[in-house]
């Protein structure tokens, strides 16, 4: 497969191949595939000739640098328009979700913005054989389909946000963010916490609970269990298993032991932690993000029984707290280069049918990072991708949810990590978490979101992503949660 690529009418000659990948028809990634870029065209080599879809970080006119796709297409010699299929890919998208939502009501001052995006597409396949126009026809059909787009799924996040609050659906622990033990000593940071959420997600590190085996360090978790106890807090803790590297103890790592040998040192690690915290813990994140890390290469069959013998063991130990499951990566890239990985609603479909005993499942969100997962999407994206999880018979909880609130560099850079409407600001940080907010508790499904830090530090996934700065001054951000949460709770 092969796609010219314009920008203003003409053929480029540079194009950065960010967040690029392959996804098949069932929307999973495919693997062995290579992607180059050489003059003016984008190659895709795959290993079978199946129909499949491109999706790379591509620039939008007025909307900023987000990672749409194109629809899934046959191969054939001639190179596609990559402008007319990401366009086309885009208006496909919105006549679904209308359809999905059953939301054929007169938008007042955007069907006019529809139909024109709609005629800017047709015209541009009407002069397909003329590819430089075909492209700026697509780019301005594009350009008014994304503002669409967006303003479709805010209008309907609102209308079933409002409902639900006026129903009381939302619970005080509706609004969490994940603790920082380090700050949790100063009345500043803790006050802040307070203000906003209801809940604390407490972190817990196996490789620093345990740093050697049998010896247990627990007086960071205990200061923040006593402390967000004494404000009653709604407590979460974990992940108590994240199989990457740097949650994994040394000892462990350096032992070789096998799948039987790790379940039961697992095991035996949850058992204890939560004996000592049954009391205090109401949600308990048992294992994280096992779909896409899974350092010691277990099979299909070992990441269903880990995840199995690690919510036991956490029954075993208390009946009280809820057992989630998290999911990182939601939209699942990773798995078209990552081996020993599955794709997420396959796991969450295997987790279902294999009746382990858990409660809910988790979803790890965090958008302004040139990596797998972290590209910026649009909302309506973001949208269709939480309506995956809608007929699953298990409330869901968003967790970590990040993004920046100033422009960095590397791999932080809007140039290549994506950029939503304008370069990261504290204003621009702040109107993405009310967007993202209302339209995920706008979902029936949806029990709390979790912000994933709460004071910029340094060792954050994403690059100033906190609702503080570092010298704990509330961010724009900070303000506008203030307000959203403030609606919510003032009946």
């Amino acid at each position: 497969m092969k796609f010219q690529v314009f920008q203003e009418g003409k053929r480029v000659d540079e194009f950065p191949l960010c967040g690029v990948y392959l996804f098949g028809t069932d929307g999973i990634g495919v693997r062995r595939t290579k992607i180059t870029f050489k003059n003016g065209v984008i190659e895709c080599k795959k290993p079978s000739l199946e129909t499949a879809g491109l999706a790379l970080l591509w620039p939008v006119s007025g909307f900023g640098k987000v990672l749409l796709p194109t629809t899934c297409l046959p191969e054939r010699k001639k190179p596609y328009n990559l402008n007319v299929e990401i366009a086309r890919a885009k208006l496909m998208q919105i006549i679904n979700k209308r359809e999905d939502w059953s939301f054929f009501d007169t938008i007042a001052g955007l069907e006019d913005l529809s139909k024109e995006a709609q005629d800017l597409l047709i015209r541009a396949i009407q002069r397909i054989s003329d590819a430089p126009v075909a492209s700026q026809l697509a780019d301005e059909s594009l350009k008014k389909a994304m503002v669409f787009s967006e303003e479709l799924a805010a209008r309907h996040a609102e209308s079933f946000f409002t409902a639900r609050d006026k129903t009381h659906g939302f619970g005080r622990g509706c609004l969490g963010c994940r603790v920082d033990p380090v700050e949790m000593g100063n009345p500043t940071y803790v006050d802040s916490l307070l203000e906003l959420f209801g809940f604390g997600i407490i972190p817990i590190n196996w490789a620093q609970v345990e740093p050697e085996k049998g010896r247990f360090d627990f007086s960071a978790i205990d200061s923040c269990v006593d402390l967000l106890g004494k404000k009653k807090m709604v407590v979460g803790a974990g992940p108590l298993l994240r199989f990457s590297e740097d949650y994994l103890p040394k000892w462990l790592l350096e032992s070789s032991p096998g799948f039987e040998k790790i379940r039961e040192t697992a095991y035996q690690f949850i058992s204890k932690v939560v004996a000592r915290y049954s009391a205090f813990v109401h949600r308990w994140y048992v294992v994280s993000g096992l779909n896409a890390l899974n350092h010691f290469g277990f099979n299909f069959e070992e990441v269903l029984e880990m995840t199995r013998a690690a919510n036991m063991a956490v029954r075993a130990a208390s009946n009280r707290g809820l057992k989630i499951v998290e999911i990182c990566d939601p939209w699942g890239e990773y798995y078209a280069a990552t081996p020993n990985s599955i794709p997420p609603l396959v796991y969450v479909d295997m987790v279902v049918q294999s009746g382990i005993n858990f409660d809910a499942f988790g979803l790890q969100v965090r958008f302004g990072r040139n990596q797998s997962g972290m590209h910026i999407r649009d909302m309506m994206q973001i949208s269709a991708m939480l309506d995956h999880f809608g007929p699953i018979s298990k409330p869901l909880y968003i967790t970590d949810v990040e993004v920046p609130s100033e422009n960095s560099n590397g791999s932080y850079d809007g140039k290549v990590a994506g950029i939503w409407h304008e370069q990261w600001s504290q204003s621009c940080q702040g109107q993405w978490l009310e967007q993202f907010c209302r339209i995920a508790l706008s979902k029936p499904f949806v029990d709390a979101v979790a912000y994933g830090n709460l004071v910029d530090t340094q060792d954050s996934t994403i690059s100033h992503s906190g609702l503080l700065t570092e010298q704990l001054e509330p961010k724009e951000s900070f303000q506008t949660l203030k307000r959203l949460r403030h609606r919510i709770f003032s009946r």
